[in-house]
C-alpha cells in the first residue's frame, strides 16, 4: 500500500468504475472486479483501518498521518470511481435490462465465468476441505439467488437494512449487492432515488451501507488472515453459484407493475433453444466471450501494475 502516481489513480478510478458498473446490475457483484483486477484484500485491509485509533492518529500526529494508516489516496480514488459510474450508469444500465437483457446478462456471464477461472487460481492446494467448502458457497449462492423477492418498500428503517446487508454482498465476490436489494424489495426503491437525487433515501441506504461495510470488512480481513485458501475456496463458490442468476435466457413466470413499467419478479431459467422469442445467440456468444477475455485482460494488467 505504498504510494501511487498520477497514472496509478487513474487505473484505480477506473477500477472503481468498473465496480460500479457491476454492482448496478443485480446478479453480478463488484467484489468480482476488485479480487480479479488485484485490489481486494487492500480494499477489505483499507476498510478495516477504519476504527477509533485511526482518528486518535489524526488528533496526536496530524491529517497526514490519519491519511497514510487510512490509506486514503486509495480508497478516495475508487469509490470516486464507484460513484462516477453508479451515477453516470444507473439509468443506462435500467434501460439495457428493459430492452436488452440478452446482450447484457450474456456479457456479464462470460465475464463472471471467467472470475471463477481467476478466484480458483488463486488457491494453492486443494484438498477435500476446500472441495466441500466450493460445493457449500456454491449451494448458497444458487439458493439465494433462487429466492423469490418480497415486495417493494420505502421505509427507511428497511432501507438502512438494506443498504447495510447489500453493501456486504458488493464486496462478497460472487453475490450481487444489487440482487440483495432486489430480493430485499429495495431495488426499484434506491434505483429510482439515485434517478431522481431523493437525497434522503440516499443518505438513509448510505448509512447503513457505511455501518455494513466497517463491520463485514473486519470478519473479511479476519478470514484472510487466517483460512486465507478457504476462504478463496468460499468466495469461488459462491462466483460459481451465482451464475444461476445471471444466465441470459429466462421464462417469465410472474410480473408486477410499477407505475408504467412491469418488472419480472419470478423467473426460470430456460435453453436458448427452447426461448420463446429471439434468443440473439450469435450476438449473445460474442459478447459472453467478449466477457471471458476481459478478465483475463484485467487480470495481466493487475499482474503488471
Amino acid at each position: 500500500m505504498g504510494e501511487r502516481n498520477r497514472i496509478q489513480y487513474t487505473v484505480l478510478i477506473l477500477k472503481g468504475m468498473a465496480m460500479g458498473a457491476a454492482d448496478v446490475v443485480p446478479g453480478v457483484s463488484g467484489g468480482t472486479i476488485a479480487f480479479i483486477s488485484g485490489i481486494y484484500e487492500e480494499l477489505i485491509t483499507s476498510i478495516n483501518n477504519i476504527n477509533l485509533s485511526l482518528f486518535r492518529t489524526w488528533r496526536n500526529e496530524g491529517f497526514m498521518a490519519f491519511w497514510r494508516q487510512l490509506n486514503g489516496g486509495f480508497l478516495l480514488a475508487l469509490f470516486s470511481g464507484i460513484f462516477i459510474s453508479v451515477a453516470s450508469l444507473a439509468k443506462m444500465i435500467s434501460w439495457l435490462l428493459e430492452n436488452q437483457p440478452i446482450l447484457l446478462w450474456s456479457f456479464f456471464f462470460g465475464l463472471v465465468l471467467a472470475s471463477v477461472l481467476v478466484v480458483a487460481r488463486a488457491i494453492e492446494r486443494w484438498t477435500l476441505a476446500k472441495i466441500l467448502f466450493l460445493i457449500a458457497g456454491a449451494a448458497l449462492a444458487w439458493y439465494i439467488t433462487s429466492l423469490p423477492p418480497i415486495e417493494d418498500t420505502t421505509s427507511l428503517p428497511f432501507l438502512f437494512l438494506s443498504g447495510a446487508l447489500a453493501i456486504c454482498a458488493m464486496i462478497l465476490p460472487g453475490i450481487s449487492g444489487a440482487f440483495i436489494l432486489v430480493l430485499l424489495g429495495s431495488y426499484k426503491t434506491v434505483l429510482d432515488a439515485v434517478h431522481e437525487r431523493e437525497l434522503g433515501l440516499i443518505v438513509t441506504v448510505g448509512i447503513g451501507a457505511v455501518f455494513g461495510l466497517l463491520s463485514f470488512a473486519r470478519i473479511l480481513k479476519w478470514m484472510f488472515s487466517n483460512y486465507k485458501d478457504l476462504t478463496l475456496t468460499l468466495l469461488t463458490g459462491f462466483i460459481l453459484g451465482s451464475l444461476n442468476k445471471i444466465w441470459p435466457w429466462k421464462e417469465v413466470l410472474e410480473t408486477k407493475v410499477y407505475g408504467e413499467k412491469v418488472v419480472a419478479i419470478a423467473e426460470q431459467n430456460v435453453s436458448p433453444f427452447s426461448f420463446s422469442g429471439d434468443n440473439q445467440l450469435l450476438f449473445a456468444i460474442v459478447l459472453a466471450i467478449l466477457g471471458f477475455s476481459l478478465i483475463f485482460i484485467l487480470e495481466k494488467l493487475a499482474a503488471r501494475n
